[in-house]
């Protein structure tokens, strides 16, 4: 095979690590997703790539041309009818993989509370929040009694078939009562995703508005309903994420230690590997071996769950998953779903290092399969470590780049920021709102989602430096999240070197990076309760939809990135991506970009320039500055004491904006 001297559409800040790994000879028969790109040699298909490509019935496929009566669908459907029916069965193959990985966490909390897992609840705090969403009465009773009907109702609410998902009422009253007006209100879960496939269905629903309000719907019950239980179960159950220093990069595996490398999203597997690899009988055996310990360490979304909670490193992204097995370093590669490349398999048959699959919904050729009972987490968990144990005295040659290791500042779920903010016993988002009233924060920014060989994360970089050298305070989730702190934009330190001087000073202040790593991509759930709680705190108009805020996903690979920018958008949220698969049809392109903004007050838009994509962002904050008359810097004010008491007592000075920066 040829190698790789250089990186076509990767930008030298992603791959430094990758093409030292790929340079050595170590790695020298590894075929990667780099060179499967590079030797395709072929363009991406204009139909499926625009969503005119209609494959729901045996009598096509038909390649549909917008505006050519020739060229419709042998039933007549049309490029609105197609693109609309392909979209929203993107969007309900993102919401079933964040449903399917919700419902196992949530079989694994009531397993904690009914005293069957190795695990305990962690966050009493957030459980009686969330006890009293669904009316739980928690006066004087045990905490895992009320872990223990609090998650059999949140298990109810994937097979509703009446009423709506109680987790809508988190939501601002103006934004529910949006909803309500246009009938999107999500059912069940699992009713939503089935409903979506029915009503795609060959000679179903023939109307590309009225397919659009089913995948609204749909995306309301992945953000609003199982995204967000999966994540604060997850919170109270192992604990509600605070800020912690960790490192991220292929160097952080260790030559001197077992390297177990954890990948996909579930973290009931992750943290049992992390009780397991701490036991005494298990340490005992890697020492036998010749080993120093065992090193865990992250892939992918996994990763991110383990890196915000335990400081656990992150090896590598999804873009790294490969170049993480051609170090020779690993021993195993332990997954469960979603994100895990085939491809994976054949790279570990260069090295001594197994692909173990632990999930009966992902298995793979040549892998070894060995089931993760939830029955018996710890042993799992434990027979898992001891194979990959058995392979440290089978590394052969390997390479470990020493300097690619980075620092970062993870840890900000939605409790996090407030306490931060605020204190203990004043925790708000007042501080967040003032600052964006006076202008030192011009808004906020979502950079999320996935990485995509097609692009390169420096797309990440470049969004985000754009937004914090304008004062726009970055949140990020998933690979996205990775990316960036790759990139040292995770530090406090970044905020001096990168950001902008009211971003800076606002960063200063609080100790906190420009861009705060809120988890994984099914955690992108924070950002909602955030956006809720600013618009709960006053001052920046009743709904998500008048905030100065704005989404993107700039390197977008899955399904359920459509997903979450689907939520975001009927959440009131300006969406904009570098591609979506709907721009075969005018009418659907004119839904997306216009209709939904008159409907929802966010809409969706899309721009493959990395900076132009962020200078859209940063365009569409100063309109909802002007929006809300606070486009205009204000001068600081020097409070006196009548003043003071004035604000205490929440008089007319409550929203003034000029309390300075925290």
């Amino acid at each position: 095979m040829t190698r790789r001297t250089g990186c076509e559409g990767c930008g030298e800040i992603s791959c430094t690590s990758t093409m030292e790994v790929l340079g050595n000879d170590v790695s020298k028969n590894v075929n990667t997703a780099y060179d499967r790109v590079q030797s395709r040699g072929m363009a991406a298909c204009l139909f499926g790539s625009g969503g005119t490509c209609c494959r729901n019935c045996n009598m096509g496929p038909c390649q549909i041309i917008d505006g050519v009566e020739e060229m419709i669908g042998v039933c007549g459907a049309t490029a609105e009818t197609v693109a609309a029916r392909n979209y929203i069965r993107t969007i309900a193959a993102g919401t079933a993989a964040h449903a399917d990985h919700a419902r196992e966490m949530i079989f694994g909390f009531i397993a904690t509370a009914r005293g069957e897992s190795p695990h305990s609840i962690q966050d009493e705090e957030k459980l009686h929040m969330l006890a009293e969403v669904f009316g739980v009465e928690t006066e004087d009773r045990d905490k895992n009694d009320i872990a223990l009907e609090l998650g059999k109702l949140a298990l109810a609410e994937f097979g509703k078939q009446e009423g709506t998902q109680t987790m809508l009422n988190r939501a601002p009253k103006k934004r529910q009562e949006l909803w309500k007006r246009l009938g999107v209100e999500p059912r069940g879960v699992d009713r939503e995703v089935t409903e979506t496939m029915h009503r795609t269905h060959m000679g179903v629903d023939q109307h590309y508005k009225n397919i659009m309000l089913q995948g609204a719907r749909t995306s309301l019950a992945d953000g609003w309903s199982a995204s967000m239980l999966s994540t604060d179960l997850t919170d109270i159950m192992f604990g509600t994420p605070v800020p912690i220093r960790a490192q991220i990069d292929l160097g952080v595996l260790k030559g001197d230690m077992v390297n177990v490398t954890v990948h996909g999203h579930e973290p009931l597997l992750a943290e049992a590997l992390c009780l397991a690899a701490q036991q005494d009988d298990i340490l005992a055996l890697a020492k036998k071996a010749g080993a120093n310990g065992i090193n865990l360490a992250g892939v992918c979304c996994t990763g991110n769950e383990i890196l915000m909670r335990r400081g656990i490193p992150v090896a590598g992204s999804f873009i790294q998953q490969e170049m993480v097995l051609a170090t020779g370093a690993v021993e195993a590669m332990v997954v469960d779903i979603q994100c895990i490349m085939q491809s994976v398999a054949e790279v570990a048959k260069n090295f001594h290092t197994d692909i173990i699959t632990t999930n009966y919904r992902a298995k793979m050729p040549d892998a070894i399969h060995m089931q993760f009972e939830e029955e018996d987490p710890l042993g799992s968990a434990k027979e898992i470590l001891k194979k990959a144990i058995a392979n440290f005295k089978k590394r052969g040659d390997f390479y470990i780049p020493t300097k690619t290791k980075f620092d970062m500042v993870v840890g900000f779920s939605h409790e996090t920021i407030n306490y931060m903010l605020g204190g203990r016993f004043r925790n708000s988002y007042r501080p967040l709102n003032d600052n964006i009233i006076n202008g030192r924060i011009r808004g906020v920014g979502a950079v999320v989602g996935c990485e995509n060989y097609k692009m390169t994360d420096e797309g990440h970089v470049k969004v985000a430096m754009e937004l914090i050298k304008n004062d726009v305070l970055v949140l990020a989730t998933g690979c996205a999240a990775q990316a960036l702190g790759r990139a040292g934009l995770m530090t406090p330190e970044a905020a001096t070197e990168h950001a902008g001087p009211g971003l800076a000073e606002v960063c200063e202040t609080v100790g906190m990076p420009p861009v705060l790593h809120m988890g994984s991509c099914v955690d992108n759930s924070r950002i909602l309760i955030a956006a809720t709680a600013m618009v709960e705190e006053g001052g920046l108009g009743d709904d998500i939809s008048d905030l100065p805020a704005a989404g993107t996903a700039p390197t977008w690979m899955s399904e359920k990135a459509v997903s979450i920018g689907e939520y975001f958008a009927v959440s009131g949220v300006y969406v904009i991506f570098p591609n979506l698969p709907v721009t075969g049809s005018r009418k659907m392109t004119g839904y997306l970009f216009e209709d939904m903004e008159e409907m929802y007050g966010g809409r969706w838009d899309i721009e493959p320039d990395p900076v132009k994509l962020a200078q859209k962002m940063i365009a569409h904050i100063d309109k909802k500055r002007q929006a809300l008359g606070i486009d205009k810097k204000r001068e600081r004010v020097l409070f006196d004491m009548e003043m003071r008491r004035d604000l205490t007592s929440g008089g007319p000075l409550k929203d003034v904006g000029c309390h300075g920066p925290a």
